[in-house]
């Protein structure tokens, strides 16, 4: 029995559920949910009342936070920490990594000879200081620099992470350059809520909304994620490493079925589901659903809608606890948007909308004239902006891992689209084509914009079209490329600011409208046809995933960029430079940067999966193979036996040759390429040396006696709870 068989063994002798977390019996979701979280009612009641309002004022305004308060609420913050037995506090940032940084600084401060006190200034409550030579900058600091800074967000809450051993007092905050300049992802996304924001108000304030004081869009993120058990898991070293399978032949049942999705959650997962509930709740994140997804082995976990600042720090969070809380429970949790080739990948679908600070949802429709012409504008601008930005919005879910799923049929295709239903379609189409008389499609679905055009227009029209990029969805719109392992904030960042500026170019021309002395509901009108005339192509509502799409979407005029290398060059197009740059979003050299870090990395991902595949095929699949043709070659008797070994030679000899072949890719690399250079040679030359050498490897998995065979396959991985 080889190492994979005995690791399969255990888990059914060993593996146990982890069991006794809280019995909800006794205790009480409500009294659970954000007991960790520095929350506004715990703010009321530990803060001066002058400060408790500077402090609120300051997170509802958006406004800058007076340094005068900030003693008060460092003081208050810490007490409440300690008293539930946090030893450390840790500004906690969103670095260009993808994933969260965090370095915990004691309370402990001494204050004589073997004295101490428990201390936390405003000071450090309102700045940090890192080593950020250590993180990505892409060429916006000299890496012998060290200097970086963390700025505290008062807009989302500080929390408290608990361990076996104690708890951290947790404060989200921005990371910025010493120059200023961002190296995260949340400082630009507040930027962008910020351009997004002022935008909108003048949209409504032209409605003559006067009551709304601020704008903000909300989010509801959906994380997929697979479970692999851990001890078949420490035996495939390309799991590990590269977070997916480099290696694997078809498994003999995998979800041709389709009897996984939404189907009974098994015990040993549903035990893990509950303890990733439990101490998400606890930190108020707000996780509302669970279930099977389409693939065996694959999971989706996903929360209401939050403030999108809110949402964002959540979904970092949610990544974070599931890979902890999968350890206790003996599992691996597989982030990688494509881990297992031939099953259905993983992805982040995020719900966005829009909406003032009075509750008002600025994509829902209304019940008068005035507001239905509102939300017409509002959806509109969304449609224009993705149509415009197409390759921006392509862009923000680009990575290598995402490469493996997107245009795949069973995620979006790479091609930019908006599904609206045919309903709303056939609105929008009327108003484009200009006609004055009355619509009529169905009572259902009549609508006004205080013309004679339309009455009245009802939510959930039409059914949802999950094959959609960007798909409107009653009161929001749906952004399905996201890859799983991705940092949503990169995706928001975009849509907010080109949402912006489409909102922008309403409130412009229809300012310039009434100063021309014409009619507001015919300047709106007028502006309608004509947005709608212009976003026509990339309106879609059928089936994403067929060829014919691709087809026609060519016809359109729309931008196909097929990987990510297709989209770093978007990045330093004029037009982004200008659109990012109006709105403060980014500078062009934070533009540049991002580019370079996500080539870099590209680069990176690209070099180390290729040098994994190479060990794992010279000291793993390639001795496994050799063994097993020793094992029946003296047995080889017969023409037919005979065969079986030619057979087994052949395709021994193409692994080999395969393996020889990805070396020589490999060492075309160039240290004199430039950074876009080396990825696109990474995906036109290496890549394929690659997925070569996989087609044969697997293949000789198919050939090769499984006991002798080193790695758990496929089937093991995605079926063994």
């Amino acid at each position: 029995m080889n190492a994979r068989q005995h690791a399969i063994e255990s888990i059914g002798t060993q593996t146990s559920l982890r069991q006794g977390l809280v019995d909800y019996r006794t205790s009480s979701l409500t009294d659970i949910y954000a007991s960790c979280v520095f929350t506004e009612s715990v703010q009321k009641e530990r803060l001066p009342a002058e400060i408790f309002d500077s402090l609120q004022q300051t997170i509802k305004s958006g406004g800058g936070l007076d340094p005068a308060i900030a003693p008060a609420i460092a003081s208050a913050m810490r007490d409440w920490a300690m008293e539930r037995g946090a030893t450390h506090y840790s500004h906690w940032f969103q670095p260009l990594t993808g994933q969260t940084a965090e370095k915990h600084d004691s309370f402990l401060t001494p204050s004589g000879p073997l004295k101490a006190i428990a201390k936390f200034s405003g000071n450090e409550l309102i700045r940090g200081e890192s080593d950020a030579s250590s993180f990505p900058s892409g060429g916006l600091r000299a890496t012998f620099e060290a200097r970086g800074y963390t700025a505290w967000d008062p807009s989302s809450p500080a929390f408290i992470l608990e361990n076996a051993n104690g708890a951290t007092l947790v404060i989200p905050t921005m990371f910025v350059s010493w120059t200023g300049d961002s190296l995260d992802q949340k400082t630009p996304m507040l930027r962008s809520l910020d351009a997004l924001n002022r935008q909108a108000l003048r949209v409504l304030r032209l409605f003559g909304n006067t009551s709304a004081n601020r704008v903000e869009c909300t989010l509801g993120v959906e994380q997929e994620y697979f479970l692999v058990d851990r001890q078949i898991a420490f035996q495939r070293p390309d799991l590990l490493v590269c977070g997916r399978t480099l290696f694997g032949a078809k498994p003999l049942k995998g979800q041709e079925l389709e009897d996984n999705y939404f189907g009974a959650i098994p015990e040993r997962v549903l035990a893990f589901m509950t303890e990733v509930e439990f101490e998400l709740m606890k930190l108020g994140v707000p996780i509302k659903t669970r279930h099977n997804e389409a693939a065996p082995g694959q999971f989706e976990l996903a929360p209401t809608f939050e403030t999108t600042n809110l949402a964002l720090d959540h979904q970092m969070l949610v990544m974070q606890i599931l890979r902890q809380v999968a350890r206790r429970h003996g599992f691996l949790c597989l982030l990688h948007e494509k881990p297992f080739a031939g099953v259905n990948g993983s992805g982040k679908h995020n719900n966005w909308s829009i909406g003032t600070d009075t509750g008002e949802n600025l994509l829902e429709p209304g019940a008068t004239p005035e507001s239905n012409a509102q939300y017409l504008l509002f959806c509109s601008a969304v449609c224009r902006a993705v149509h415009k930005y197409a390759k921006l919005l392509r862009l923000s879910a680009a990575s290598p891992q995402n490469d493996f799923r997107l245009g795949a049929a069973e995620a979006p295709p790479a091609i930019m689209s908006v599904y609206l239903g045919k309903d709303l379609t056939d609105v929008l189409e009327f108003i484009a084509n200009g006609s004055s008389d009355d619509f009529h499609h169905d009572d259902s679905i009549q609508s006004s914009i205080g013309l004679p055009i339309l009455r009245k227009l009802k939510r959930h029209t039409g059914d949802r079209n999950r094959t959609s990029p960007f798909a409107f969805t009653g009161n929001k719109f749906e952004f399905r490329a996201v890859g799983s392992s991705q940092n949503s904030a990169a995706a928001v960042t975009v849509i907010n600011t080109i949402v912006a500026e489409s909102l922008d170019y309403a409130a412009t021309n229809i300012e310039a409208g009434l100063a021309e002395g014409k009619d507001f509901k015919t300047v709106v009108h007028d502006l309608l046809r004509e947005m709608i005339n212009e976003f026509r192509p990339i309106l879609f509502n059928g089936d994403n995933y067929s060829m014919d799409w691709v087809e026609e979407s060519e016809q359109r005029g729309l931008p196909n960029l097929k990987d990510t290398v297709d989209c770093l060059p978007v990045l330093m197009e004029q037009e982004s430079i200008d659109l990012f740059g109006k709105y403060g979003v980014y500078s062009q050299s934070e533009l540049h940067s991002r580019q370079e870090i996500l080539a870099e990395n590209y680069c990176t991902v690209c070099s180390i999966e290729a040098n994994a595949m190479l060990r794992i095929a010279q000291t793993m699949i390639l001795p496994a193979v050799l063994r097993h043709k020793a094992n029946i070659f003296p047995a080889l008797t017969t023409i037919t036996q005979r065969k079986i070994l030619q057979e087994l030679d052949e395709n021994l000899d193409l692994l080999v040759q395969s393996i020889s072949e990805l070396k020589k890719r490999l060492a075309g690399v160039r240290p004199q390429m430039d950074v876009l250079e080396k990825a696109q040679y990474y995906r036109d030359v290496v890549l394929k040396g690659m997925y070569a050498l996989r087609v044969i490897a697997d293949y000789l998995e198919t050939l090769t006696e499984d006991s002798i065979w080193p790695l758990p396959n496929y089937f093991e991985l995605l079926s063994i709870r």
